[in-house]
């Protein structure tokens, strides 16, 4: 009967340990960005993968596919007021954001419907907006994804590349 108690308990004591280790912080952090540009509030979610020696432009991120801006869910784009995004005429509302990059640009898209996992349901008759801009070599390698929102520009940096999004 000891015997068996001994072996419940480390049975238990494993199970436990096993499943505090499986806990593992996921290595596509959820992230949030916020600001103002000429008054109105942007926020950009997104999943952030890293690079982790891998080939992201062209091989995990291939060209000419839509890819989800991030990882995981799709990446979404809110704005609370109307933006003009390189020329063209955002309306204010939340929309998943997505680009199809190649090796000399970028599509950008903000599809109306933001609720979405990955690329997978991608409804081109959904774009709200697509415009073309060009990526820029980095000076310095970024680890992680990550966007910024500046004074009048959104950026995504990952690995060597920029691309830089012109917001009025």
């Amino acid at each position: 009967m000891r015997l068996l108690k001994k072996i419940h308990l480390l049975l238990i004591a494993f199970l436990i340990i096993n499943s505090l280790s499986a806990q593992e912080k996921p290595s596509s952090t959820k992230e949030v960005v916020s600001g103002k540009i000429n008054g109105a509030t942007i926020s950009i979610n997104y999943g952030s993968p890293s690079v982790r020696a891998r080939e992201i432009w062209g091989k995990l991120v291939p060209f000419n596919q839509v890819w989800r801006a991030g990882a995981n869910d799709a990446t979404t784009f809110e704005t609370d007021k109307e933006l003009t995004i390189d020329g063209s005429k955002l309306p204010a509302g939340k929309y998943s954001f997505f680009i199809i990059p190649n090796e000399k640009e970028c599509i950008i898209i903000f599809n109306k419907e933001a609720k979405q996992w990955g690329a997978y349901k991608y409804k081109e008759k959904e774009d709200q907006l697509r415009v073309t801009v060009k990526q820029q070599i980095a000076k310095s390698a970024t680890e992680k994804l990550v966007y910024t929102i500046d004074k009048n520009n959104i950026a995504l940096s990952w690995d060597n590349w920029s691309i830089p999004i012109s917001v009025q």
